[in-house]
């Protein structure tokens, strides 16, 4: 480890690059603590404390938004922006011949930025409203200018952090947005960790020994579903021109455990977390009927049970949905058939496509399930524990490790290249 260390430290370019990005990320952690006037900061860290769902919110901003800070939304609006465009590229043909194209691919990174400011704003009016009706005493009746600058800061907050993670990803040592989530969750780890140390006594030795012996063996199991895949072998045919014989070559195509990443995720905080949104703005309602149905659906999705039940089918649904969006097998048949590869024993053409699409969904079952329980696994432990300050983020723990691996790979990957190059 000490010899790769020295390694990145001689390689100029490489070692400026570590640093700039470590610098971003300072402004960006100097910037998460700067607050929004008129909000009661204890309030509103109770009110983060003790819902699992605005906690998760909060993991994917970066952690600003229980600070109410100028970046609150983190870069959350610009992942949902990439995602409505992905997802457009399954609906309509033009915009999925324009992600085959590097022109084409740069165009769809303009509308997605474009797209970012729209939805900063109007989720952060959003919250504005839900945090306005969910508590009292949390924000201060803000006049109608007072509330558009308000919004405006934090919509120009987002762009700022966007803007942040894109001159990250530059320098090709890390994802620029998943670092910034990642330095978002390490900073709340170290709180935790903080206000554990504080609130310590021996009645708790063993539970906490537990705690870290379970976090021990979710990141090893992190790690093994992150890496894990499955190689399918491909024979490329031997071709003749001339004198000279082209092919006839080897190697295999992984298909992996987990290719959704954490976006399953996203997709079921988004989708449980709207029928409570729109009850909070309806809670206030004239008519009767409508104030029931509002309290009654806010209770409904309190229940922790219930709430579980949904957050783990949700994510497995979406692990399903989104695999079919990023993992297109007609796609690899056609340009194995073009360049004469072929599986062993399948034909090529339709036949291999179906062999691809049949054994990626057996391998995304055991990737499903584990993203599920992941995403369960705080409301599990505190179940059992009752206690709400050890309960261990799977989610958290998942995106910090893949950041880490991601990160790594491409740091080990600019080494391996000076080796060749000589440098």
């Amino acid at each position: 480890m000490f010899g790769k260390l020295e390694q990145i430290w001689k390689a100029r370019d490489l070692r400026n690059n570590i640093l700039f990005v470590l610098g971003m990320l300072v402004i960006f952690r100097f910037a998460a603590h700067i607050p929004v006037p008129g909000v009661n900061a204890v309030a509103l860290k109770n009110l983060f404390a003790s819902n699992q769902a605005l906690g998760l919110m909060n993991i994917f901003a970066g952690g600003g938004m229980q600070n109410f800070s100028i970046v609150m939304m983190g870069v959350a609006p610009y992942i949902t922006s990439s995602i409505i465009f992905q997802l457009l590229g399954m609906i309509i043909p033009s915009i999925e011949e324009m992600q085959k194209e590097e022109s084409g691919r740069q165009k769809l990174n303009m509308w997605t930025r474009w797209l970012t400011v729209p939805l900063a704003a109007m989720q952060a009016y959003g919250m504005i409203t839900l945090l306005r009706n969910s508590a009292a005493g949390i924000m201060e009746q803000m006049a109608p200018f007072d509330l558009f600058v308000v919004v405006l800061t934090i919509t120009a907050g987002t762009i700022f952090l966007m803007w942040i993670g894109e001159l990250i990803t530059e320098k090709k040592v890390g994802n620029g947005i998943s670092l910034l989530i990642f330095a978002g969750i390490v900073s709340g780890l170290l709180q935790n960790v903080r206000q554990i140390i504080l609130t310590f006594d021996q009645s708790q030795l063993f539970m906490l020994i537990g705690f870290i012996v379970i976090a021990l063996i979710t990141i090893v199991g992190v790690v093994i579903i992150n890496e894990g895949q499955r190689n399918i072998p491909v024979q490329y045919a031997r071709q003749i021109r001339g004198n000279r014989s082209f092919g006839g070559t080897s190697t295999h195509l992984p298909l992996r455990v987990n290719m959704a990443g954490v976006i399953p995720i996203i997709f079921a905080i988004s989708v449980v977390l709207f029928p409570s949104m729109i009850a909070q703005f309806l809670v206030h309602a004239k008519s009767a009927w409508i104030v029931n149905l509002a309290e009654g659906t806010i209770r409904l999705f309190n229940n922790q049970l219930f709430y579980g039940i949904c957050y783990f089918l949700l994510v497995f649904a979406f692990t399903y949905f989104y695999t079919e969006v990023v993992f297109h097998p007609d796609r690899i048949a056609e340009n194995l058939q073009k360049q004469g590869g072929f599986i062993p024993g399948i034909r090529p053409g339709k036949a291999t496509s179906d062999y691809l699409s049949a054994t990626a969904h057996k391998i995304i079952l055991v990737g499903a399930l584990f993203l599920s329980f992941i995403a369960v696994l705080p409301l599990i432990m505190k179940y059992f524990t009752g206690v709400q300050a050890y309960s261990i983020g799977g989610t958290s723990l998942l995106i910090v490790v893949s950041v880490v691996i991601e990160t790594v790979k491409q740091i080990q990957a600019q080494l391996t290249m000076r080796e060749y190059d000589g440098i």
